[in-house]
């Protein structure tokens, strides 16, 4: 992201991140700014078409993942934001097919990722000692807990020493591991130590340097910094964008931190109840939101500048998705819902002129819609 990107973001909305939505992040000068802009073209590495992960439990089949796509260009940063249950997290183990419960898998859709030779596979298609192969030396993924990451019998420089050896990367390995924790801050001294000497701030810059060990293209950042205080925050991000700007690796941030997007994507995703609402450059998404649930999740960031009391910004919770609403999932909880809305789900339409300022699956934007004359002015919390 370069420093006009994160300033636009910044200005586009006012207490983004310098409210309480960034817990503490937003220091101007806070987080390392990339060179240069990710070109518009630059190479996808990943792309999910259509994903959908579905969930077999004893009160019925949950979709957490409904027909989610989205791209990550190589260079690139995309946040996927939204509320706790939007199933952010469970993308991103859709991706590495890595899920909490045996019970998951995905069962639609394609997982494409570009390889360093070029070659596109789809992840989907992988066998399981293919896609162990493919965890951690073409992409890295940083958990939340890191904690609960760590081998509590193994040493930190073992743990990702057999990283290296599983990959073929062990030559040398003594070097690499040094190498990797004096990257993330630390003293290869580290290496000898167990995950219950570390504080949390140093247990995540353990799982920053095995996510990036083998350098791979693409790196998945579930909340990474959820699980941290408020300045230990701040220095992992920190971290994260100048080690993504220095080694040019795409990454994908999982957050419900309006302000960690702000600073450190180029390019955003909201999802809610399993779906993709909006997408667009974080910039413009930032000063114009489309969606009226974009619009409420920003209208929820407080305001330092020109302070005013807390409200409820949406109204009611994400439901339940063993049964979910019919039409569009946020028609429950919208303030502009229409009778189409409760009947059909929107597609994802250009946000304005074109494709490249992203999409919004609402009705409201649809022109053919009857009643679509009914106008959200972009960036007003109150809709018309």
């Amino acid at each position: 992201m370069s420093g006009r990107r994160g300033a636009a973001a910044r200005g586009a909305h006012p207490g983004v991140p310098g409210g309480a939505g960034n817990r503490g992040v937003g220091e101007p000068e806070g987080v390392a700014a990339r060179a240069t802009d990710v070109p518009l073209g630059a190479t996808p590495v990943l792309e999910l078409r259509d994903v959908v992960t579905e969930i077999r439990g004893v009160r019925g089949l949950v979709r957490p993942v409904d027909g989610v796509s989205l791209t990550v260009r190589a260079g690139q940063v995309v946040g996927l934001v939204g509320e706790s249950g939007s199933g952010k997290s469970m993308t991103a183990f859709s991706v590495m097919r890595l899920f909490p419960t045996k019970a998951a898998r995905v069962t639609g859709g394609e997982i494409l990722l570009r390889g360093g030779d070029g070659r596109v596979r789809d992840l989907r298609t992988l066998g399981p000692d293919a896609l162990r192969a493919v965890r951690g030396r073409e992409i890295g993924m940083i958990f939340q807990d890191p904690a609960s990451y760590l081998n509590p019998v193994l040493t930190v420089g073992r743990q990702l020493e057999q990283q290296l050896q599983a990959h073929g990367l062990g030559q040398g390995a003594d070097a690499r591991i040094a190498e990797l924790l004096t990257d993330v801050g630390l003293s290869p001294e580290v290496a000898r130590r167990y995950a219950h000497e570390l504080s949390g701030g140093q247990c995540q810059r353990v799982g920053i340097a095995s996510a990036l060990a083998c350098r791979p293209a693409l790196v998945v950042a579930d909340e990474p910094t959820t699980a941290l205080d408020v300045t230990i925050q701040a220095q992992v991000l920190r971290l994260l964008a100048r080690l993504q700007r220095d080694q040019g690796v795409a990454l994908l941030l999982i957050t419900h931190d309006l302000g960690v997007v702000a600073e450190v994507c180029d390019h955003v995703y909201v999802m809610y109840a399993g779906r993709i609402v909006e997408e667009g450059p974080v910039e413009d998404l930032f000063a114009r939101p489309r969606h009226p649930y974009t619009q409420g999740l920003l209208a929820g960031v407080l305001d330092l500048l020109e302070p005013k009391p807390i409200r409820v910004s949406i109204e009611g919770s994400v439901p339940d998705l063993v049964r979910p609403p019919s039409g569009c999932r946020f028609h429950p909880r919208c303030p502009h819902a229409m009778p189409i809305c409760e009947r059909e789900a929107p597609p994802l339409l250009p946000r304005d002129e074109g494709a490249a300022l992203g999409h919004s699956a609402c009705w409201l934007h649809d022109p053919g819609v009857v009643g679509a004359g009914v106008t959200v002015e972009p960036g007003r919390e109150d809709g018309p």
